[in-house]
């Protein structure tokens, strides 16, 4: 373990964080909130203080292996997390440090869950924070750090794979450090052009903001108790409806664009899966909902297009309580929640790519069942899948089951519902938000206990970060001396 380079790495992050927080300082500052402006004073001050000397001199063996690259990802995500509750629990907006951390955790691992009954009286400081943590955990810290500093090697691509959702991550250009700001200025120039349209709707700029870090992030975190639905606004529902599905496409795909392979762009094999998975959920619900709960055609496409969108890509985001809708339609938007988004996109959930290669495997066993001579092979966009990958994505299906059950059993001590119970960890483990029962559109995590809490935080964590890198970090190899 380069435990040097761990330590650099780790102090760059808080000085990042610090820097990070500046804006939401600015705005308490503005507003005039006192406790918060002192808060995230406070908190940046102990950030650099932490942070300064961990960095004032780089470590001469900047060599990372995967198993450093994992515990990286790991350590930097818990301390992120840690430090940036520090403003809910110093302001006291928050006055428990689990529930100020649950709801940190939630917001950078792009979940959306949230232990807060209330919203709208929260200081603006607090609100644009919150959303923010959003935006940053969309893309990744670790990501963002690679861009803005001078590393390089083909060492820092593990750092990137670990932080990076999907079952791999492949460099756009040979540096990593021009991967690192290509995927960076996309995921600005998105946001950007989200903010704009949501003005020229008429939105407030603050609202503009925080909402479109929540969709950037694929988060979910809104500043209206009743999340969009609040705005009672259609072209709202449609605008940020796209952005989140915009957001959770594969960012190579938009490479492919920028560099004019259009055929290899709109050819790509999860984007038109992901595609038709979204217009056929859209269509079952609308026709589900259509009278049985939406008097028009219209109205019931509206809120279907809008929760299908936010469900798949794991927002959050809701404009109607689909707690009230048909059983069909609650169990095609359970499905979305696990399947998730693309690989290499914001969005959280198994990974469709994940889907489509444990289904093509499962399609070449049985034909090598029926036909032993026969020899095929698992292929995506044309190419064959090595070993390597369909390894990986084998073991984490199996950790994501034995992980969802062992949770699922954890959150049963506190006694709720099935509903609540099982859509939880579904909504947690996914980075979803919103579930079923008392976890719906229209409630929220505060009445679990500590365990449970615990439990979901952790389940937040692995999902973000794809499990790999906590379990590395849990495992005592991690301390061996063997680079791997």
């Amino acid at each position: 373990m380069n435990s040097r380079m761990l330590q650099y790495i780790l102090g760059l992050v808080l000085k990042i964080e610090a820097l990070f927080m500046i804006p939401a300082a600015l705005i308490s500052f503005f507003y005039h909130e006192e406790k918060p402006f002192f808060a995230f004073l406070a908190a940046i001050i102990l950030m650099l203080a932490i942070g300064i000397p961990a960095t004032v001199k780089q470590p001469e063996n900047k060599l990372i292996y995967m198993k450093e690259g994992l515990c990286i990802a790991a350590l930097s995500w818990i301390l992120i997390s840690v430090f940036g509750a520090l403003p809910f629990f110093f302001s006291r907006v928050i006055p428990s440090f689990l529930d100020c951390l649950f709801e940190t955790v939630s917001g950078f691992t792009t979940t959306g869950a949230s232990i807060l009954n209330e919203v709208e009286s929260l200081p603006r400081g607090i609100l644009f924070w919150r959303s923010f943590t959003h935006w940053i955990g969309g893309m990744g810290v670790l990501v963002f750090l690679l861009a803005v500093t001078p590393f390089s090697g083909g060492s820092m691509l593990h750092i990137m794979r670990a932080e990076s959702p999907g079952p791999s991550t492949n460099k756009f250009v040979p540096k990593v450090k021009q991967t690192a700001k290509i995927l960076y200025l996309i995921y600005i120039f998105l946001t950007v052009a989200e903010v704009v349209l949501l003005i020229m709707g008429g939105m407030p700029l603050f609202d503009s903001l925080v909402n479109s870090f929540g969709t950037a992030g694929t988060g979910g975190f809104a500043v209206k108790n009743a999340s969009i639905g609040e705005y009672h606004n259609a072209y709202f529902d449609y605008v940020i409806g796209i952005f989140m599905i915009l957001f959770g496409i594969n960012f190579n795909v938009y490479f492919l664009i920028l560099t004019k392979k259009y055929h290899e762009a709109f050819h790509d094999e999860e984007l038109r899966v992901y595609l038709c998975i979204i217009g056929a959920a859209v269509f079952l619900i609308t026709m589900n909902t259509y009278k049985a709960v939406y008097p028009t055609l219209a109205e019931a496409f509206r809120y279907a297009f809008f929760q299908v969108s936010s469900i798949i890509t794991t927002t959050g985001f809701a404009t109607s309580d689909f707690n009230r809708w048909p059983q069909l339609s609650r169990m095609i938007l359970l499905f979305l929640m696990i399947c998730g988004a693309c690989a290499g996109s914001t969005g959280g959930g198994v990974k469709v790519s994940r889907v489509i290669i444990a289904l093509k495997t499962s399609n070449k066993e049985l034909k090598r069942i029926f036909h032993p001579q026969v020899v095929t092979t698992v292929q995506l966009n044309g190419k064959t899948i090595d070993r390597e990958t369909l390894s990986s994505v084998h073991v984490y299906l199996i950790l994501y089951v034995v992980i969802f059950a062992f949770s699922v059993l954890l959150i049963s001590i506190d006694g709720f519902n099935f509903d609540t119970t099982f859509s939880s960890v579904v909504a947690c483990l996914n980075n979803i938000g919103p579930g079923l029962g008392i976890v719906g559109p229209a409630g929220n995590y505060s009445g679990f206990g500590p365990l449970a809490k615990i439990t979901l935080i952790m389940d937040m964590l692995l999902g973000r970060l794809e499990i790999f890198p906590i379990v590395m970090l849990l495992s005592c190899a991690v301390w061996k001396k063997t680079n791997y």
